[in-house]
């Protein structure tokens, strides 16, 4: 149905067709999805604005993450990735917003929260959701590109 187009081609027709716009809260993937998003012809239809945060100070001043559920949860977890989505999809009016926050490596890993974990927070018009997702010891390179490939195959999922 979709023949030869690209995940990122069929988010951007996606979002077109709905008159919606998407935006990206990322930190551990340090702005490729936006990359991604626009190495696609009319991307500027449906793209605004993303923000990169790196540090936790970012995420709450920027994205307006709560000090107390990075406290509670650790900055890499769904809750923050969550409120990294809603922070960035609400700062740009935005009906679909991603938050991504996670440990490419290949240091930062602990037992609970080992190198190659990615936490997830989706916004896509009413519903929220998130996810984890466990890509191992690949790499930082790998881990990123593999959290990416997975925003983009979420989204095509949902926007269908």
């Amino acid at each position: 149905m979709h023949q030869n187009k690209s995940l990122e081609e069929i988010v951007v027709d996606a979002l077109m067709e709905r008159g919606w716009h998407i935006s990206f809260a990322e930190s551990c993937t340090a702005g490729l999805a936006s990359a991604r998003l626009v190495n696609v012809p009319n991307a500027s239809k449906v793209f605004d604005a993303s923000v990169v945060t790196y540090a936790n100070e970012a995420k709450v001043s920027y994205l307006g993450v709560s000090e107390e559920t990075i406290v509670q949860y650790g900055v890499v977890s769904e809750q923050v990735a969550i409120e990294m989505a809603k922070g960035v999809a609400k700062a740009n009016s935005a009906e679909v917003g991603i938050g991504i926050s996670g440990i490419a490596g290949p240091g930062g890993g602990t037992e609970s929260k080992p190198v190659g974990m990615v936490c997830f927070g989706f916004i896509i018009g009413e519903e929220l959701f998130s996810s984890t997702c466990y890509f191992g010891p690949i790499g930082r390179e790998k881990v990123r590109n593999h959290a990416v490939e997975y925003v983009f195959e979420t989204l095509c999922q949902k926007l269908k």
